[in-house]
């Protein structure tokens, strides 16, 4: 039987409380309401604004399950359509391109760029049509330095609200001329939130990052939370230095699913992607601050195979505690005061968005 958001009882006090049930990182209805109450209601990276440059170019994507054609319209701005066609449901774009318009790949309606209906092929004879109300659904677009974000809820909190305190504490960052070098996709066989659970808590560093270890001041480690938002500070031993050039980091999770992991001259984001209550994906992507100057590929390659160490060793440990969770001998857990209050502030959030 799925859980019932309904009846748990989410303890504030972290020194009172108690983890998710198990069956909440394992059940399909609960896996289903998650779509329908954190992701379809909440911001989601979708790309980035050089994708849609000049006006006509489009990317497609998906937001909970939902097809979505970003694109730049005649007046510059950006918009996000539904990618369903109003006839019979078929893809109105693909891939990603520059059009005038888009045409649906199944009967060959045609859409503006704006979302309006055009024209459809023969169409004489149908009676109390009116095209102008078959326009493509609009959804919300909202930019964070390079990246664009959608949210399908009309009612959510904007992108500003959702960021925090991220905003300003990253605003003398060169975000925007920061270019993407690489993107590296990495399926799992874990629940979401074991990932989630794993990313927003340091406790597990000296036992499944050694290498890392001995790079921080583990006891200076601590994790802040505010709103819909965390932030990690780790700082590195003495004499370390900083891919990127310098002792300032800035490690930031958002509900339910993005890390931002911001230096002074490169950046990585993480977005984690569920596949079904049992599987997920990770998109890690590195961004870089001129790219091209002297030092920086033998930098970034430093720090890609420190990155590529780290999900290594998260990948594996994620996927023995999604075995955990199937024993018959576990439920429930503990948390760490000093070290596990991101996790707690994480299900406080998902709690309360599925009850919603």
């Amino acid at each position: 039987m799925t859980p019932d958001p309904e009846a748990f009882r989410f303890e504030p006090d972290v020194a009172e409380a108690s983890t998710l049930p198990a069956s909440w990182y394992r059940d399909p209805g609960l896996f289903a309401l998650e779509r329908d109450r954190v992701f379809a209601r909440t911001w989601q990276l979708v790309g980035r604004a050089e994708q849609v440059a000049r006006d006509g170019d489009y990317f497609t994507t998906e937001v909970a399950g939902e097809p979505l054609v970003v694109v730049r319209v005649e007046d510059g701005t950006i918009r996000a359509f539904s990618n369903v066609c109003r006839h019979r449901a078929g893809p109105v774009a693909q891939g990603a391109g520059r059009r005038r318009a888009f045409r649906c790949g199944y009967h060959g309606w045609i859409y503006g760029l704006d979302g309006r209906l055009q024209s459809m092929p023969d169409w004489e004879g149908v009676r109390r049509f009116d095209p102008a109300a078959e326009s493509l659904p609009s959804m919300r677009v909202e930019s964070f330095g390079p990246f664009l974000f959608v949210c399908l809820d009309p009612a959510a909190p904007s992108l500003p609200a959702a960021l925090g305190a991220i905003i300003d504490e990253t605003a003398h960052l060169p975000l925007e001329r920061m270019r993407r070098v690489r993107t590296v996709d990495d399926e799992i066989a874990c629940n979401w939130k074991v990932y989630v659970d794993n990313y927003v808590e340091g406790y597990h560093i000296p036992i499944v990052h050694p290498g890392l270890f001995r790079r921080l001041d583990y006891g200076a480690y601590a994790v802040e939370t505010a709103g819909s938002h965390s932030k990690q500070h780790a700082p590195l031993r003495t004499g370390d230095g900083a891919a990127g050039g310098g002792a300032e980091a800035f490690y930031y999770w958002v509900f339910p699913n993005l890390m931002l992991n911001l230096y002074p001259d490169n950046l990585q984001t993480n977005l984690v992607l569920p596949l079904s209550p049992e599987r997920t994906r990770t998109r890690f992507e590195w961004y870089l601050l001129e790219p091209d100057r002297p030092g920086a590929s033998e930098e970034f390659a430093r720090s890609f195979a420190l990155a590529e160490e780290v999900q290594r060793e998260d990948v594996a440990v994620c996927e023995a505690v999604q075995k955990g969770l199937g024993s018959r001998t576990y439920d429930r857990g503990r948390y760490s005061v000093r070290r596990e209050n991101g996790v707690h502030h994480f299900h406080g959030l998902l709690a309360a968005a599925l009850r919603a």
